[in-house]
């Protein structure tokens, strides 16, 4: 089991369980999946989700407080009938975080944020404890407003959902010829990455669907890694070891990096430094503090 207790600003690998089926919950939480997304929303019929919420529920009270915090539920999208129940249900038993499903802006962060301030208060429960990931872009709407979340209360991270946007957009595929997404998910891809950075969250890439092709599951992660993603959604539980390697930087990277840090802190007045031949400035400080503080946390 990863560490408990991890942020949400950390987490590479997260591990989607139906809410409905005990076993893959467990199943999920007993690996090395830094977040478990226990879901309500697509893997769970609508005339199961009242049962789902109380399995959903009784699991979360099953664990200690230091699991939790790495037990996640997503939830029903705000603008359906089933979300105040979901939260209902689910926050007494006070899971790590919220995954929001087709949030249309950083409105719909806020009124999130109302429901759970007072259905902590109303459960004893610290006020502001449960964290939120938001799915954005996850429709054609949301597209438009991946630039709205600075600010927004409890969130920690924003990911995007290429399989809704394929069908709000009315598509048959979302693929291009050469067997990767096509145009339109591509830029909505980056207007999460680039939303993230607008709010100050980390961005995690969307899934990857053929969960037994774990060498394109690792050429993706990597990909996301080195574009800016700090981590990415699973569907299976063998694709987390994938994930979760792909996100940790190898030992090259981390010593290159404290060079870096130990050359500028040697002439802190330096603008640039000269390593290897090339020129780095601040922009290249920065980086390699990032990936050493991220590595301190994995």
């Amino acid at each position: 089991m990863t560490d408990s207790g991890l942020s949400g600003f950390d987490a590479r690998s997260w591990l989607f369980a139906p809410g409905d089926s005990a076993r893959k919950m467990e199943k999920a939480a007993a690996g090395p999946a830094d977040i478990v997304l226990i879901d309500l929303e697509d893997a769970v019929a609508v005339a199961e989700k009242p049962a789902a919420r109380k399995r959903a529920a009784d699991f979360l009270a099953a664990h200690s407080d230091s699991d939790r915090g790495r037990l996640w539920i997503r939830v029903n999208p705000l603008d359906g009938p089933h979300t105040l129940a979901d939260l209902a249900a689910i926050v007494p038993a006070r899971p790590g975080g919220i995954m929001l499903p087709k949030s249309r802006g950083g409105h719909d962060v806020r009124t999130l944020d109302h429901y759970l301030s007072a259905l902590e208060v109303a459960a004893g429960a610290e006020p502001g404890d449960i964290e939120v990931i938001v799915l954005a872009p996850e429709s054609a709407e949301a597209v438009f407003t991946t630039g709205t979340y600075r600010g927004a209360p409890r969130l920690t991270a924003l990911t995007w959902g290429v399989e809704d946007l394929a069908e709000s957009l009315g598509a048959s595929t979302n693929l291009g010829p050469d067997g990767g997404y096509g145009f339109t998910y591509e830029l909505a891809r980056s207007l999460c990455l680039v939303g993230a950075a607008t709010a100050g969250v980390a961005a995690v890439d969307t899934i990857y669907g053929d969960y037994r092709d774990l060498d394109g599951a690792r050429a993706r992660a990597e990909k996301a890694r080195r574009e800016g993603f700090r981590g990415m959604l699973a569907i299976h539980p063998d694709q987390v070891e994938v994930i979760n390697a792909a996100f940790a930087p190898s030992d090259q990277e981390l010593a290159a990096a404290k060079e870096i840090v130990d050359l500028f802190a040697a002439d802190p007045e330096a603008g640039a430094i000269g390593y290897r031949g090339a020129l780095l400035d601040r922009p290249h400080l920065a980086r390699a503090q990032a990936l050493l503080a991220n590595r301190r946390h994995s």
